[in-house]
């Protein structure tokens, strides 16, 4: 928004149409102009809190009709930097539309808005047991979640947001509003649009309406935490769990950086060793036999006795810790930012290049805890960095490149979750090749010609 006048004109328009719900703001704009990582924050002109579709709709076509960019935004939790607004514009923050507008027990899907977030849900559900699984561990909303194709702890059992999406109501750049999907379990009806704007980080519309699967609450849960003394043993033992075909639900690696922090910051007393740590899912006898098949496969590689985490409390407890870890590194040093990063690799070379990775980080003096989704071959590391220092910056993003170069030499991915972002446009094109981001930039113009839809995310520029 350079040109006064247009920019006056725009937010005249959409003051029209909102109300006090638009503002200029700079503390707002601030909050609004950068996620959880380290991404140099870049302030939107304007943020708005639309609370339809309708007003979505209205608002996306002042910005259109005056070129202006658009960054949808949810709860600010992105990790690649997709909501900074590098070309300032107007910021869509969706937090306000939580509405959970159905729920269909019978055929176990619901209907809700993009701000919902996932434990507001999941309690809304709960008394009709039924619940929606993905966790990504920061409480990000459901919207949020779609675009960045999110996964998390589940999803060697329940899969990502890809897996549990069904259908989308989206806002495209024009302010058309679209259907995509709809809530049968499956449909060979034309172009499959419910997954291309999965995972778009914002780049070809907004989503307002999302179409979930849901699963039933299931009748027994145990989780337990196994120790190793050595990386290796630990992954070994996923590895051969999943090829096992135990349906576990949750597999969870931590190295002792992690354990060391999670303990300091969550208040727990774990062994300060690499460890696992996992959750069952099932009938009581089901949860048994799969406990018991584990625990054997796990002391064949070594590990120490399971710890159970008995009561529901502990349970949470333990998972919370989990979900924190990326804070809990933060609190390791003051004053420090983070460098997060994830890969994904098929599952048999998980322990190979998780094994090299820990090689890599043990040449740097920075912090760095390495944990990960380990049942679907996804790991992260987090470099804990002094921000003032580039230095240190610069050895995060070279060591980085290694392990995305390592990935892609598995058949892996440079993101397993995080998304481009920012952050991995270079990346993707040597994973993706040339051939795959120009068409991928042919279906960005042909949704979004003007490129106002989160501009300068997933391309290079």
């Amino acid at each position: 928004m350079n040109d006064a006048a247009p920019q006056a004109d725009a937010l005249a328009a959409l003051s029209t149409l909102l109300g006090d719900r638009v503002s200029t703001a700079t503390a707002l704009r601030t909050q609004h102009g950068r996620g959880e990582s380290w991404h140099a924050t870049a302030l939107p002109d304007v943020v708005v809190f639309p609370q339809t579709t309708e007003e979505v709709a209205a608002a996306v076509k002042i910005c259109a009709r005056h070129n202006l960019p658009i960054i949808p935004f949810g709860a600010g939790t992105s990790l690649e930097g997709q909501v900074v607004a590098v070309k300032g514009g107007v910021c869509f923050d969706l937090s306000r539309m939580t509405r959970i507008v159905a729920v269909n027990a019978a055929d176990l899907d619901c209907v809700i808005e993009p701000g919902v977030m996932r434990k507001q849900l999941n309690t809304h559900l709960r008394d009709q047991g039924l619940f929606f699984p993905i966790d990504p561990g920061a409480e990000a909303t459901i919207g949020g979640m779609v675009a960045t194709r999110a996964s998390g702890t589940n999803a060697v059992r329940y899969g990502t947001m890809r897996d549990n999406v069904l259908g989308l109501t989206v806002v495209l750049a024009s302010g058309e509003v679209i259907k995509t999907g709809g809530r049968a379990r499956k449909s060979a009806a034309g172009y499959d649009l419910t997954r291309l704007m999965i995972g778009s980080e914002g780049t070809l519309g907004i989503v307002t309406e999302i179409t979930l699967r849901l699963h039933g609450i299931p009748e027994a849960t145990a989780a337990a935490t196994v120790t190793y003394d050595a990386v290796g043993p630990a992954v070994e033992t996923v590895i051969a769990v999943i090829q096992a075909g135990i349906p576990i639900a949750r597999i969870e690696f931590l190295d002792e950086v992690s354990i060391a922090a999670v303990n300091s910051y969550s208040k727990l007393s774990l062994p300060v060793k690499p460890t696992l740590l996992m959750e069952f899912h099932g009938s009581e006898a089901g949860v048994r036999e799969q406990a018991e098949a584990v625990g054997a496969i796990a002391a064949d590689f070594g590990g120490g006795g399971f710890t159970w985490a008995e009561k529901a409390e502990e349970r949470a407890q333990l998972w919370e810790a989990r979900h924190k870890a990326y804070y809990a590194g933060l609190a390791m040093r003051p004053n420090s930012a983070g460098v997060v990063t994830d890969v994904c690799v098929p599952i048999s070379h998980l322990a190979e290049c998780i094994v090299a990775t820990k090689a890599d980080l043990a040449t740097t003096s920075i912090p760095t805890p390495l944990m990960g989704h380990v049942g679907d071959g996804n790991f992260h590391v987090c470099f804990i960095v002094d921000p003032t220092k580039p230095d240190e910056i610069h050895t995060a993003e070279k060591m980085h490149d290694r392990m995305v170069e390592r990935a892609l030499s598995f058949g892996g991915t440079c993101t397993g979750e995080h998304g481009i972002g920012l952050g991995k446009r270079e990346h993707l094109r040597h994973e993706a090749g040339e051939g795959a981001v120009a068409a991928m930039r042919s279906i960005k113009q042909a949704l979004d010609p003007a490129g106002i839809m989160n501009p300068g995310k997933i391309f290079v520029s």
